[in-house]
């Protein structure tokens, strides 16, 4: 479904953030048919910041929260694959095992440091990077779509670097090309798009660029947008507004409407379902009962 979604669709897709169960599941009812599981919204869910800190074996525990969820193909972000190519074609594997769709692997060097924090971070090798994308590709073959994540334009290496970077990468297996940029308008991701020629699918993040409309990445022959963040964004903004006012007025009256009902936390989770199966399941008629019917 994933490679469908990306590789095979004339339209533009949208993949939605993730971060855990619960959100991947309201990505799903608001209609979206694909999931990133971010690594920032990830780590910040468990308390971490988006450096390395939290372990591959939780990523890998939490995606397969995500995917038992939704049933969604989920892309999952992987930063740089936690160290050189046998960490990378290990989470791979484990990946594969939890039903991801695919993964996303940036040329960055281990540990790695949130794309928009600091300046000019360092790239990987690109022979060294190669590699690390041959060795995911020889583990999972086709089983996982393969994204090449390029971090040239974002650490402002410049253009000519960005592209010489996805040549190398088209050629060492990836399936499509994630391009990154923190520019304020997608002047450089749409150049960037003219001058590939879409030899690989292309895949954007406009966290930064998000004024500019879906048509601009339609006409530019894009082939997925991924929304990175804004669901673990929303999460903090509403949270912190909820218990700013009940501290504030001792009391949870005034904010009432202002929160999902219980009986919309209920419906989300399908009790409805739950209650059904009991009925069916938890006192069927009697084995001897059934028998005697005959």
């Amino acid at each position: 479904m994933l490679r469908t979604e990306i590789c095979g669709k004339p339209d533009l897709t949208f993949l939605m953030e993730a971060h855990d169960a619960l959100s991947g599941t309201i990505a799903k009812r608001a209609g979206f048919k694909g999931l990133w599981a971010s690594g920032l919204s990830i780590a910040c869910s468990l308390g971490y910041r988006d450096a390395n800190e939290a372990s591959w074996t939780q990523i890998v525990e939490m995606v397969e929260r995500i995917v038992g969820s939704t049933e969604l193909p989920v892309l999952v972000d992987r930063d740089g694959g936690f160290g050189n190519f046998n960490n990378a074609r290990l989470l791979a594997r484990k990946l594969r095992q939890r039903c991801a769709a695919g993964v996303a692997i940036k040329d960055s060097c281990f540990p790695k440091m949130d794309s928009f924090v600091g300046n000019r971070h360092p790239l990987a090798d690109i022979d060294e990077f190669c590699g690390r994308l041959r060795a995911v590709k020889d583990a999972v073959a086709d089983d996982l779509v393969l994204v090449a994540r390029i971090e040239a334009l974002i650490a402002g290496h410049g253009m000519e670097e960005a592209l010489l970077r996805a040549s190398a990468y088209a050629a060492s297996g990836a399936d499509t090309i994630l391009i990154h940029s923190r520019k304020s308008t997608a002047d450089e991701i749409l150049s960037f798009a003219s001058a590939w020629g879409n030899c690989l699918p292309v895949v954007i993040v406009p966290t930064k660029y998000y004024r500019t409309p879906a048509s601009k990445y339609r006409d530019a022959r894009i082939s997925t947008v991924i929304w990175a963040n804004h669901s673990m964004r929303a999460v903090i903004a509403a949270m912190r507004h909820v218990c700013d006012r009940i501290i504030a007025e001792e009391g949870i009256a005034g904010i009432e409407k202002d929160i999902a009902t219980l009986d919309e936390v209920f419906d989300l989770l399908r009790y409805d379902e739950l209650a059904l199966a009991e009925a069916q399941y938890l006192r069927p008629p009697s084995c001897s009962d059934s028998i005697s019917s005959r």
